[in-house]
């Protein structure tokens, strides 16, 4: 899929939305892994500017409903991935899954290329974090 060329028309991803059932406890446990501090929005909100897609971190338990994890893992691509990745650790948040057989907790280059590690937040949410320079597109 290398090559790929967006058009004018092509849609592009501005937002992610992860739900959680706590938007304090969610602000923190983000803003200490990202490594920034995002900024509250109404409607029980917090959004995390990720180079041009926003992370919305979304309480949903305000509105009386429990939040519902994302089907997939939300993929981030970064400089510093031995720095994100000692965040993570210190967080209790690598992944306690295997990727392809291989741990998805360790920094370590995936059978298609990217060097990653993948996390799962307190409520569920999965990301990784791959190692800007590696990306398989």
């Amino acid at each position: 899929m290398t090559g790929m060329k967006m058009s004018a028309t092509t849609p592009k991803i501005f937002r992610i939305t992860v739900e959680v059932a706590n938007l304090e406890e969610a602000t923190k446990f983000y803003a200490e892994l990202l490594g920034v501090p995002g900024r509250r929005h109404p409607g029980a909100r917090h959004y995390f500017d990720c180079g041009g897609v926003i992370l919305a971190v979304l309480d949903v338990t305000e509105g009386g409903m429990k939040p519902a994890p994302g089907g997939k893992s939300i993929y981030f691509a970064v400089d510093d991935i031995d720095g994100l990745h000692a965040r993570a650790a210190a967080l209790e948040a690598l992944a306690p899954f295997q990727v392809h057989g291989q741990p998805a907790s360790e920094v370590i280059e995936r059978p298609w290329g990217e060097r990653s590690f993948y996390v799962t937040d307190p409520w569920g949410n999965e990301l990784c974090f791959v190692k800007d320079g590696t990306l398989y597109t």
